[in-house]
Parts: structure tokens; C-alpha cells; sequence
């Protein structure tokens, strides 16, 4: 991306959005941002691309994917990490992520689902039934997961609303019949990718994707390492935000503008410069993701004297964990490895899922987390009924846990700014 001045009305016009409402949404998404980022000390310098990428969010990226439908490339918008890129990128296509993470059109969403619906699906809704979103309807294919079974329904109605629309399914165990449900539903995403396409996955290309996409991971992976120093050399909101741009930058371009920031922290590192100092009590954030621009939890924990040092997300290491081998001759062995490396997800649709309380443990012993925020979006059942096993096992192994649930208002900021306070002043004890 280079910056530039130009007029984006016309093609967010051409997309059908609201111009009025979209206008109100990028303005609260800016002020959030510059509210909470911008007020940061002492950021890396590689931040800057993030921070323009931000200012660019509905420009200039929204502009490279119009373009590149216009040569005869297709978008395919996704909700979920289970969806692999390797097979989007191997039929030449673009993948971007459309998780929402604030409240719009609520009144019109609650005119399709139950009030106490999942604050993540309602998101989802309101930017559609808002026409607010030019990702979303830039797409040329949305990719659904029935993963919960909030989604599972909502997505029956997505389905109406959404042209092209396609929901994959997905299984609930790991082993036995799961991991073969899972490679049968990546066979036909496959077919319908090709077809939308018009061109045949080969070996060559999907070799080459498999080798773009685990370059990325393996970008934020290291990103990840580099925040278990102490001081912590990058804050955690900046680190989620690299996370949360991963699903719709470019893919190449975010790589290598990853590893410079990686280049910048460890001479940081090595100097013993932080963001706070030195013995600032580290927190690991666990549970739902946070999508764009849903910052309060994390926002409240850096205010205080406490910095997040990673996240057990979808939109963090659960959702970055892991690359794909890349060894197969063919295109059936590839399958078999872009199966294996996603069934390393530890979502909470599993079960049993012991895996993820593990990885939580090997998490806080690695980054040296004083304590765990178990965060829940009101009305998701499966984070914030494994959130209760996951606190008293971390307490047994003597980490401190607080829960933490909530969803995209302001209203109760205050008061988990409270329990958090209390929760720091207990780790110091």
C-alpha cells in the first residue's frame, strides 16, 4: 500500500453500502482508535504500517480487491479459522476475514434473531443488514462453519441475505469419524472453490499457498516468541491488532511487514526495552476472539499495571498455531496435511477438548503470565462453559484466573476495569 488522497465514495456507492451509516461507523472506529492505540508510549516504529493500514481499513485495501476483480480474481469472505487459505490462494483467489466486532443495526438484527444471541453472530448481521461492510459485499463467495449452533442457525438465515453463500460443516471430535468429516468437507470447499474459479487445484499451486500462508504464521509466530521477554517489548493491543489485520492484508505484504516489527523488537529485547517496566504484571487473555475494532478488555488490562503478553484466540495463537506440511507429491497428501494442521485447532466445539486447557498452561509457563483473563462474549456457550473447567485447572497449577464476560457495548467498562484493578492488586499479594 502507498498512501494517497482519493474520494472512495464512488466505489463504496458501486458496493451498495449506506453511505450515512457507513460514514458514522468508520467515524467511532476512528475515534477508538486513535483513543486507544495512539495515546500508546513508546511503540515499536514498525507500527506505523498497522497504523495506516487502519487509517486505509475501507480505502485503499477495499480499492486492491476491487481491482483485482476487475482482472478476473474472485474474494471470498470467511467467519472462522477452520477455513483453510491454502485453498483459496491455490485457485488464485483472496481470502478475507469478516468477523465484526461492534454493534450496528441492532433493532434490525433483533427483528431476525433472539436478543440473547451471541454478540460475535449479531455483529455479523448488523453489518450486512447495515450495508456497512465493503469487504462483505465485495465478496464473490462467503465461506459459513458450522461450528456453535448459534452460527449453525444463524447462518440458515445468513444463507437468504447473502448471495453465494456456502456453509461448511464441521465435526465435533477430533478423532475417529471427525478428522474424516473434516477432510470430506475440505474436499467439497475444494470443488466449489474450483468451480467459482474456473480453474483445478494442482499440486504446484497448492505447494505454493501452503508456502505463502505458513510464511505468515510463521511471522506471527515469532512475533508471539518475541513477547515472552521481559520487559515486554510490544504491547498486547498492538500485537492483537497485527493479529486482527491478519485476516484481509495482503498476504505476502503483512509477512514481510511482520517481520520487521520482529526485526525492531528483538533489538528491543536485547536492550531490556519495554513498553512498561520491568516486573509490570503479565497477563495471558484467553477465550473468544476479538475482532475489529473490539479492544475493551485488552484496553482496560494495559491501563492499569498490567500488560497482555499473548492470547489463546482465534484471533491470536489458536488461530496461528502450526503450519501445514508441505512434503506431498499430490494434491489428495496435501489435503491429508492442510487436515492435520487444522484439527490442531483447539476450539471449544470439541469434545473433549483437553488439548486447549494444556496449551493454556504451556502458554502461561512460556510467556511467564502472572495471571489469566478468561474473556466470554455474553450468550457463547461453549468459551464460557469451558471457561469454569479452565479456571479451576489453571488455579490448581497455581495460576490465578479471573473471568471476564461481556460483549461490544461500553456500558460496562467501568466495572470490569474494577475487577480487573482487584485482580492485579491480587497477583501482587
Amino acid at each position: 500500500m502507498s498512501e494517497a488522497t482519493v474520494d472512495y465514495r464512488p466505489m463504496w456507492t458501486s458496493l451498495g453500502l449506506n453511505l450515512d451509516a457507513h460514514d458514522a461507523l468508520l467515524g467511532v472506529l476512528s475515534k477508538a482508535y486513535g483513543d486507544i492505540f495512539m495515546s500508546q508510549k513508546n511503540r515499536p516504529e514498525g507500527m506505523a504500517y498497522f497504523d495506516f493500514v487502519m487509517s486505509e481499513i475501507h480505502g485503499l485495501r477495499i480499492k486492491e480487491l476491487m481491482d483485482a476483480k476487475a482482472k478476473g480474481r474472485k474474494v471470498i469472505g470467511t467467519y472462522c479459522t477452520f477455513v483453510p487459505e491454502e485453498l483459496v490462494l491455490a485457485v488464485d483467489c483472496i481470502m478475507v476475514g469478516l468477523c465484526a466486532g461492534a454493534d450496528f443495526a441492532v433493532d434490525e438484527v433483533e427483528k431476525l434473531l433472539p436478543r440473547n444471541t451471541c454478540a460475535l453472530i449479531k455483529s455479523t448481521f448488523g453489518f450486512k443488514l447495515g450495508q456497512v461492510c465493503p469487504y462483505l459485499e465485495a465478496c464473490d463467495m462467503v465461506i459459513g462453519e458450522n461450528t456453535c449452533d448459534g452460527k449453525k442457525k444463524a447462518y440458515e438465515i445468513l444463507d437468504r441475505l447473502i448471495p453465494n453463500f456456502y456453509a461448511m460443516d464441521m465435526p465435533q471430535m477430533k478423532s475417529g469419524e471427525g478428522k474424516g468429516l473434516l477432510r470430506a468437507e475440505y474436499v467439497k470447499l475444494k470443488e466449489q472453490l474450483e468451480n467459482l474459479s474456473g480453474r483445478r487445484i494442482t499440486p504446484g499451486a497448492l505447494k505454493k499457498a501452503i508456502g505463502t500462508v505458513n510464511r505468515k504464521r510463521q511471522a506471527v509466530q515469532r512475533l508471539a516468541r518475541l513477547r515472552a521477554a521481559d520487559p515486554a517489548p510490544i504491547s498486547g493491543l498492538d500485537s492483537l491488532l497485527v493479529n486482527q489485520v491478519f485476516f484481509y492484508d495482503n498476504p505476502e505484504r503483512f509477512t514481510d511487514s511482520v517481520n520487521k516489527i520482529c526485526d525492531e523488537l528483538e533489538t528491543r529485547a536485547k536492550a531490556h526495552e519495554g513498553v512498561k517496566p520491568k516486573g509490570t504484571k503479565r497477563l495471558l487473555m484467553t477465550g473468544c476472539p476479538m475482532a475489529v475494532p473490539n479492544w475493551k478488555v485488552p484496553a482496560v488490562v494495559e491501563s492499569l499495571n498490567a500488560v497482555v503478553v499473548g492470547e489463546e484466540s482465534c484471533v491470536g495463537e489458536r488461530g496461528s498455531r502450526g503450519c501445514v506440511d508441505n512434503f506431498a507429491g499430490d494434491v489428495d497428501g496435501l489435503i491429508d496435511a492442510i487436515v492435520e494442521r487444522y484439527l490442531e485447532i483447539d476450539c471449544a466445539i470439541f469434545t473433549p477438548n483437553m488439548e486447549r486447557l494444556e496449551h493454556i498452561k504451556e502458554m502461561a509457563k512460556e510467556y511467564k503470565v502472572d495471571g489469566v483473563v478468561l474473556y466470554g462474549l455474553n450468550f457463547c456457550s461453549p468459551y464460557l462453559i469451558e471457561a469454569l473447567d479452565v479456571e479451576k485447572e489453571l488455579e490448581r497449577a497455581g495460576i490465578p484466573a479471573i473471568r471476564i464476560e461481556t460483549d461490544y457495548s461500553q456500558e460496562d467498562t467501568g466495572q470490569i476495569k474494577t475487577r480487573i484493578e482487584a485482580f492485579i492488586e491480587r497477583l501482587s499479594d
